[in-house]
């Protein structure tokens, strides 16, 4: 049968954007007062993400539909320009459009990079990543060495009696697979482990699916096999740059667990159709080796205790605690400026991770008084919010900086941006926008990071009603 259905507009045509354009512009005051308006999104195959709010109309849907379908498979013909790289069809796009009083539109579409990571924070053009695979420090954070002992409420009798009874018919690991396991995960399991698997290896063709359900009644939660068991791997939970780089968490000198994003000695045994349970072979300072921790698929760091010992938790004697414990101010993190301290100087601390300035109620902020804060790794600054962006160069230690285009400007002429970055971000507020590609083009060349597409198009919406 010969396909009827006419062509797909193409992405790079003014008229398949304008619906969308004019949608968000629903209400902008900016034009009402002869200025020029501006807005930015993205579009994937699947979803969205439009800086306006309220319902959209049918127009603007179908724009949506349109191109979501010419995103995927077969919609993004080869050879227009900024629509395929390397061969690779695209399967999503982010725009910014300038919309000035007499109608007249410059839109902006960017086409996804390799170097770029989405981010919520930067709708248009992301977080250009500069180093392949790098993911912020609390992320590669490792555990810090604990003496934990196994809690006193860890009975191996009991633990191994109470199995027993409760799933007689049970087909256990050997020793040997036991050592396996050790060998593979590259930590020695707990003596309680140890017990729960040679009563009961959990393999699917071990039982029936009523059997199962005996199973996981006895544990507590749905267990996996013993070939199954796995280290919480940090990296799988990075939540992105955007969201992870201002993270700057500590764990408590009388913490259970310790605040990580993961651990070798978290070792993943079971579930409770969401989040997953894990025996905690590397327990904080007033944890006990051993204990059973719930490691929350919403979280993108931590987790909570939830039984002192894999007996307790076999026996139903589990903790109702909360997570939060980060009572008071931490000096890990601190944010001058827009609602936050006065000063540069009263953030200034040597234990001062992340800072974020905002916008100054008075003159741009100096930041001199940091005095080289050893751990500073983020500094994220509001567009004109510092009095000299080349202060910068002082501070060696960094992984991440925001800044505003200008300020990434006075870095790039003057040969100065930090070669320690593994991230950077280019803030849009009021600045002229299209030309920020450009800039975050000239940051990916000094890490020879693969450059953004980005393609112009002009076009007129009319003047504002």
């Amino acid at each position: 049968m010969v396909d009827q259905s006419p062509p797909l507009p193409p992405l790079h045509d003014f008229a398949t954007w304008e619906p969308v354009l004019r949608f968000m512009l629903t209400g902008d005051t900016q034009r009402r007062a002869d200025l020029p308006a501006r807005v930015a999104g993205r579009i994937s195959r699947y979803g969205w993400s439009l800086a306006h709010r309220g319902s959209m109309p049918a127009t603007a849907r179908t724009a949506v539909e349109v191109i979501q379908k010419a995103l995927g498979p077969g919609g993004v013909q080869d050879g227009v320009q900024g629509g395929i790289q390397d061969g690779v069809q695209e399967r999503e796009i982010a725009f910014r459009a300038e919309v000035r009083p007499d109608g007249s539109t410059t839109l902006g579409l960017v086409w996804p990079s390799p170097a770029v990571e989405p981010a919520v924070g930067y709708p248009d053009l992301g977080v250009l990543v500069l180093v392949e695979g790098a993911v912020p420090e609390p992320w590669r954070r490792l555990p810090v060495p604990a003496p934990g002992a196994p809690a006193p409420s860890a009975d191996l009798e009991l633990l191994e009696r109470t199995l027993r009874e409760r799933l007689p018919d049970a087909i256990g690991a050997t020793e040997a697979e036991i050592a396996a396991t050790e060998a593979r995960l590259g930590v020695a399991l707990s003596d309680e482990f140890k017990v729960l698997y040679r009563v009961m290896r959990a393999r699917w063709e071990d039982w029936d699916p009523e059997y199962q359900d005996q199973a996981n009644t006895a544990v507590g939660c749905e267990l996996s096999a013993l070939e199954h068991l796995y280290s919480v791997d940090a990296e799988i939970r990075h939540p992105g740059w955007d969201l992870g780089a201002t993270q700057a968490l500590g764990t408590p000198a009388d913490a259970a667990v310790q605040v990580l994003a993961g651990s070798p000695g978290w070792i993943g045994f079971g579930s409770n159709g969401g989040d997953e349970y894990a025996v905690d072979l590397t327990p904080g300072p007033g944890g006990h080796t051993g204990q059973v921790i719930l490691v929350d698929h919403e979280q993108s760091i931590g987790a909570e205790l939830v039984a002192d010992s894999l007996t307790d938790f076999v026996m139903g004697r589990t903790r109702e605690e909360g997570r939060g414990r980060r009572a008071g101010r931490s000096p890990l993190a601190a944010r001058v400026g827009a609602g936050g301290l006065a000063t540069v100087e009263a953030a200034a601390h040597p234990a001062l991770e992340v800072l974020t300035i905002g916008m100054p109620d008075g003159p741009p902020f100096s930041l001199g008084p940091l005095t080289e804060p050893p751990r500073l790794r983020t500094l994220s600054a509001f567009p004109g919010a510092l009095a000299d962006p080349l202060e910068i160069t002082g501070l060696t230690g960094l992984e991440f900086l925001e800044l505003g285009a200008r300020e990434w400007r006075v870095l790039l002429d003057a040969g100065a941006v930090p070669r320690s970055l593994k991230a950077a971000a280019v803030a849009v507020r009021d600045q002229d926008h299209l030309p920020v590609v450009a800039i975050a083009n000239e940051i990916l060349a000094l890490w020879d990071r693969p450059r953004i597409v980005q393609t112009i198009i002009e076009g007129d919406l009319g003047p504002a009603t």
